[in-house]
């Protein structure tokens, strides 16, 4: 298979890195709320034990700025990344207690203390060598008032001072994750890319128009928050359905596109620019890997770099994989052996059609005659090509010759197809119906893969070749007898909901 893409669906990752603490040392004491807002004791601050600490102001309405661990609002618009332009100064209210009953405190203070991410919640008080500084949540502690009883009794038990004080903390770039960076940059009220596929050292975004002025930073802030990844990409134009991939843009980083992954326990390496890789369809991977039993034989029409194939192999299935694209081919040949599975799979590089009426054909003459009642296992044929899939199941239409076999013994095909149709289920089994000239309604089951746009859904539909569409002789009956081949109708009918299976993976 071939198509540009850990959708992971993964989230932005930021980095751990600790921030810089400065005293605030001022002798006047500022608030950390809105100058608008009234101090309980309006002309007096108090001063705490050591005259570099100021104690935070008790207000009547608690309230602190929700934007307080937002980068600075200057940054709105740039498309160069400029990390020192995200550097700002925020008052964090701390507590101030002795070093050994630190990690007994920490525990009973976990509503109170600062949660945010790759803030170091305990510092050193630069003081008191013996002193540690803790770091409270902004958004509870406004003063000794916003602990709770429990809390305080625990701080009296402890000889500890419940009086907050302030501090200063520089937050750079490195604190900020990449949702607020981007939120930040982009015009306000856009969109934000949230998420990418990962493809081992690449990152595979799809951007939208509006942040293509934008997309050298973004694909430089997926690099610097995502550890790992060296290479963010974008895809620039749509898939070609002959090789299944397209053609892409290297955003930021190195232009390195061959690749390595792991998926479902296997290994995988495979230039990307070339080939068709999906991390979305690990789920479906083993949807279809767990049909499959020891024994069976696989024909997989699409197989590109052999998701689907090595699974099966590894589960001693004979397999048979096929791809047209060249470079999907060697690297399917080359998976097969770094996973070691060569001796178990035969590999082509054919168009579907031909693969479907020559090698695929010779062996279900093999698999199906002569007729044996204790044949137990089962054959399968993947056609993972949602774009076209459907018109190659034209190739089956009178594909055998001879005697009937045993209709337990029957092909299964598993053929993915995309639908925009308000009726998805419905809608892939009458085109695969249409193109068998036979009606599919009462004889498979219809899996909903992913959800691939607004609007547009990827399924799998799943039934036993009929009998009268893959043997000639019955073929010439049917025309002979039944009526003229289905046409696609509209069905006021709902497609019944046992026959609709939802996939993890959307």
């Amino acid at each position: 298979m071939n198509l540009f893409h850990r959708i992971i669906w993964r989230p932005f990752g930021f980095s751990r890195i600790l921030l810089k603490v400065e005293h605030w040392i001022s002798t006047e004491s500022k608030p950390l709320i809105p100058p608008t807002q009234k101090l309980r004791t309006p002309t007096l601050l108090l001063v705490g034990q050591r005259k570099h600490f100021s104690t935070m102001p008790e207000v009547e309405t608690y309230q602190r700025d929700p934007e307080l661990f937002s980068p600075p609002s200057s940054v709105r618009g740039m498309t160069e990344l400029d990390r020192t332009a995200f550097t700002k100064t925020v008052i964090i209210p701390v507590l101030k207690v002795r070093k050994e009953i630190v990690n007994q405190l920490m525990r009973s203070l976990k509503r109170a203390a600062l949660q945010r991410p790759g803030i170091k919640r305990v510092i050193e008080d630069p003081e008191d060598e013996d002193g540690r500084l803790i770091m409270l949540d902004p958004y509870k502690m406004f003063s000794s008032d916003s602990f709770e009883k429990a809390e305080l009794n625990l701080l009296k038990q402890l000889d500890v001072n419940p009086q907050i004080t302030k501090y200063n903390l520089e937050l750079t770039y490195e604190n900020f994750k990449s949702e607020e960076v981007l939120k930040a940059v982009l015009p306000e009220g856009q969109d934000v890319t949230s998420g990418f596929s990962r493809i081992g050292h690449i990152a595979h975004l799809n951007l939208r128009d509006h942040q293509l002025p934008f997309k050298h930073l973004i694909g430089q802030v997926t690099i610097d928050k995502n550890p790992g990844i060296t290479s963010a990409v974008n895809k620039i134009n749509n898939i070609d359905n002959t090789y299944r991939n397209f053609q892409m843009e290297v955003l930021s980083g190195e232009e390195n596109m061959m690749t390595k992954v792991r998926e479902n326990n296997y290994n995988y390496e495979f230039d990307f620019s070339k080939v068709y890789w999906n991390p979305r369809l690990s789920t479906e991977h083993s949807r279809i890997t767990e049909l499959l039993r020891p024994g069976d034989v696989l024909f997989d029409v699409f197989a590109g770099v052999g998701p689907f194939v090595i699974p099966a192999a590894k589960k001693n299935c004979t397999v048979f994989a096929n791809d047209l694209n060249p470079e999907s081919h060697k690297w399917l040949v080359h998976n097969c052996k770094l996973n070691k599975v060569d001796q178990k799979v035969k590999v082509y590089n054919l168009d579907g059609k031909d693969f479907l009426q020559g090698p695929v054909r010779e062996e279900l003459v093999r698999q199906l005659e002569p007729l044996s009642k204790e044949r137990k296992h089962s054959v399968h044929v993947v056609m993972n090509l949602p774009a076209k899939a459907v018109e190659f199941l034209g190739a089956f239409k009178s594909l055998l010759d001879g005697p009937l076999c045993r209709s337990e013994h029957l092909p299964i095909v598993h053929c993915y197809s995309f639908s925009k149709d308000a009726r998805p289920a419905e809608d892939v089994q009458q085109q695969a119906g249409a193109v068998l000239g036979v009606s599919l309604e009462t004889c498979s089951s219809v899996h909903l893969v992913r959800n691939v746009a607004p609007n547009k859904e990827m399924l799998c539909i799943t039934f036993q070749i009929p009998a009268s569409v893959l043997y000639k002789n019955q073929a010439r009956n049917r025309e002979n007898h039944e009526e003229p081949p289905l046409k696609r109708q509209k069905t006021e009918k709902a497609f019944p909901e046992e026959k609709i299976q939802v996939a993890s993976d959307i």
